[in-house]
């Protein structure tokens, strides 16, 4: 019984993985401005005729910006379904338009000397991002420019879908490391002084560390500041957001912060603590969402339920953020003339 099940399972699993592929077969056949047409119609059904998401999507718009009106909640709403549907669009064509003779078509810079830096240092870096424009072509890009990086992710559920998009991160140069059984690689990864790239917005339960993103309370993992920590790698807060067309891109960085400064007479506040840290990528990662709101995941239920315990914690945090306030804690500017 227990073999036919194992059968029967197998063959879900590949009959869902052929249907994958006959689905990105098509993507591939289709221009990719007629994709994006095609994206802005269905985008439109899910948005306005369904209610897929739309009562967390709209709770987290609501927790986020409450002055919204309800039509700019809902053009929000869609185009945000729009920028999740053309990034399958976009991941299905890139293998074959994105290469180390045409990259400078697709992706603009921001702040690439500070990116750089961080990255070919002696010491190891942790590219930090969100769920925030197209982080999966941000990933298979930086094995285009010729910088190995590993990322930590979460294997699909279906193996043979999951050997699949393996293949395709993995094209560029990517390690792929999976989220759970992971910690001895990503350590000795980063005792090789390599780079570690980590989507660091994804709730963490009861357990993690809670901040405040966007003004609300949240749970975050302590490994992404641990890293830095315990490794003393460097942080560069990252993002990869669409500009106005398929396939077009600019790769930023928001901030970098370093425990390895040769000189440096005292650490900063943010560097203090797992806390402190925490926060302070959180900071820049609102900065980065701030620059397109539409290309980041408001559908993925970043805010939930807070212990009581966590509630003072955060309240004794706030009292010590107003009696001891430095320049150095502010997020950065966020320079609209990019956005």
């Amino acid at each position: 019984m227990q073999r036919l099940r194992r059968r029967l399972r197998h063959a879900g699993h590949y009959t869902v993985y052929v249907v994958l592929r006959v689905f990105l077969c098509i993507l591939q056949t289709t221009d990719l401005q007629s994709c994006d047409r095609i994206c802005r119609l269905v985008a439109w059904i899910l948005a306005d005729l369904t209610r897929v998401r739309r009562s967390i999507i709209d709770e987290n718009l609501n927790r986020v910006y409450p002055d919204l009106a309800p039509r700019q909640r809902r053009l929000l709403r869609k185009s945000m379904w729009h920028h999740l549907l053309l990034m399958l669009c976009e991941i299905a064509h890139a293998p074959r338009k994105i290469h180390r003779c045409t990259w400078l078509n697709h992706f603009r810079m921001r702040n690439k000397s500070m990116m750089v830096r961080s990255i070919i240092a002696d010491h190891p870096t942790l590219l930090t991002t969100g769920h925030f424009g197209n982080f999966e072509i941000a990933g298979y890009a930086m094995g285009v420019f010729g910088i190995p990086a590993a990322t930590v992710a979460r294997p699909l559920d279906n193996p043979i879908a999951d050997a699949y998009l393996t293949q395709f991160r993995c094209s560029g140069g990517q390690v792929i490391f999976p989220k759970d059984g992971s910690a001895h690689l990503i350590q000795e990864h980063l005792e090789r002084r390599g780079n570690l790239a980590i989507l660091a917005d994804q709730f963490a339960g009861s357990k993690g560390v809670w901040i405040e993103f966007f003004g609300h309370p949240t749970s975050c993992h302590k490994a992404v500041a641990l890293f830095v920590l315990s490794a003393g790698a460097t942080m560069s807060v990252t993002y990869n957001r669409r500009l106005g067309r398929p396939l077009r891109f600019e790769l930023g960085c928001i901030d970098v912060c370093s425990p390895n400064v040769a000189g440096r007479q005292s650490t900063p506040p943010h560097l203090q603590s797992v806390e402190s840290l925490t926060e302070w990528y959180n900071a820049q990662l609102e900065a980065s969402i701030r620059l397109a709101p539409e290309q980041y995941w408001w559908l993925h239920r970043r805010w939930r339920e807070v212990p009581a315990s966590a509630l003072r914690r955060l309240q004794r945090r706030r009292e010590q953020n107003r009696t001891i306030q430095s320049p150095s804690d502010a997020p950065p500017p966020v320079d609209r003339s990019a956005a």
